[in-house]
């Protein structure tokens, strides 16, 4: 698991969020002593595998999108929570699309309305894309090409059928 963590209100969107890549997961049950909130957490990322699948996803979680509509954050800010699956190109190098649910957190906006908290809301999943992207660039290509390389050896090995949802 991996995540992308620091606040920067000096550019006009802030979005934090930790990765779990849908493919490396190995066991769908909680441990036996597991606190009710993360059983919840299991059973959404069962969820986002059975909708989904594993393929090029990834389960973003505890995650915020932050809005600054004025220079300070004290009086200007929209922040979301988010959590969902993000899908990248066969390539996985470029996000494709996401399917988050998206709630609002906290504003700093005397003057919002209703409107314009859904706008931003359905932004969100845009900023999101965009900054997964920056994610992948930040991380290692080439490792990413090995990966593809050695899962198409082993789909070629065993004539093309690597298990149900692919």
């Amino acid at each position: 698991m991996s995540n992308a963590r620091s606040i920067d209100n000096s550019r006009p969107v802030d979005i934090q969020f930790d990765c779990l890549p849908l493919r490396s997961i190995a066991r769908l049950d909680p441990p036996l002593d597991a606190s009710p909130g993360l059983i919840a957490k299991y059973d959404r990322i069962k969820t986002a595998i059975a909708e989904h699948g594993t393929y090029n996803s990834y389960f973003l979680h505890n995650a915020v999108c932050r809005f600054f509509v004025t220079n300070d954050p004290n009086n200007g800010m929209i922040a979301f929570r988010f959590e969902g699956v993000v899908f990248t190109d066969d390539s996985d190098t470029r996000s494709r699309q996401a399917a988050l649910r998206v709630t609002l957190d906290k504003e700093t906006c005397s003057w919002l309305e209703q409107h314009v908290v859904k706008w931003f809301q359905e932004s969100v999943t845009q900023a999101v894309l965009i900054e997964f992207d920056r994610y992948i660039g930040a991380g290692d290509p080439e490792k990413t090409k090995r990966r593809i390389q050695q899962m198409e050896q082993a789909l070629d090995a065993q004539g093309g059928f690597v298990g149900m949802h692919l």
